[in-house]
């Protein structure tokens, strides 16, 4: 037996017995202003994103990266010339200028993007990619955070990340400096999904 499955033995052989019910997720209002797209936008904007609201991937990414020459698209609307599906390791995406890929949905109050594993094929490939944009569908906005915590995704994903803007820090005297960790611009492109996902209503099992 392994380390790992000797510690999995001994956290189940000591688990309590009996049903331990997740405290109640309390609801916040929040005012959107009538605009939850554009409360979306504004709150991206502050965190270094951008976003459009109308458009074609190819003619964005011919007037924001007309110099990108390795673009991975994980969306039908783009073929892109890098094929994830034939990524071996992660290490392979590291000459990635662009990586297009979809959000399930995004966040007004924080401006943020939920990116899920069959998504992205490859998970790397929102952090190793030079640049990254997110196609969102407008009628996927949700309000606030709670709100998030509440859709399927959140339990039936092995992989799921909320994306807030391009990676950025400023702790290196006080300079901010984006795509430290991750990308260096984030763009949220409004575009309708062809193909509504849906999840069973049961919790997925525990693995």
């Amino acid at each position: 037996m392994s380390a790992r499955d000797s510690i999995l033995a001994a956290v189940r052989a000591n688990r309590p017995q009996g049903k331990h019910p997740l405290p109640d997720l309390p609801a916040f209002p929040l005012d959107d202003g009538g605009d939850r797209t554009g409360f979306f936008l504004n709150n991206l904007r502050a965190m270094g994103g951008d976003g459009v609201r109308e458009g074609e991937v190819a003619d964005l990414l011919a007037v924001r990266f007309p110099e990108a020459t390795v673009i991975a698209s994980a969306v039908p609307e783009h073929p892109g010339n890098r094929d994830l599906t034939h990524v071996t390791h992660p290490r392979d995406l590291a000459d990635v200028d662009v990586a297009i890929v979809r959000a399930r949905f995004g966040i007004a109050e924080t401006g943020s993007v939920l990116l899920v594993d069959d998504a992205l094929i490859v998970n790397a490939v929102a952090y190793l990619a030079q640049h990254l944009i997110v196609l969102l569908d407008p009628a996927d906005i949700l309000l606030t955070l709670q709100d998030a915590y509440r859709r399927p995704e959140v339990q039936w994903h092995h992989y799921a990340s909320l994306h807030t803007g391009p990676s950025a820090t400023a702790d290196i005297e006080g300079v901010l400096i984006h795509g430290a960790q991750g990308v260096r611009s984030l763009t949220v492109l409004f575009r309708p999904s062809d193909t509504p996902i849906s999840y069973p209503s049961a919790s997925r099992p525990a693995q």
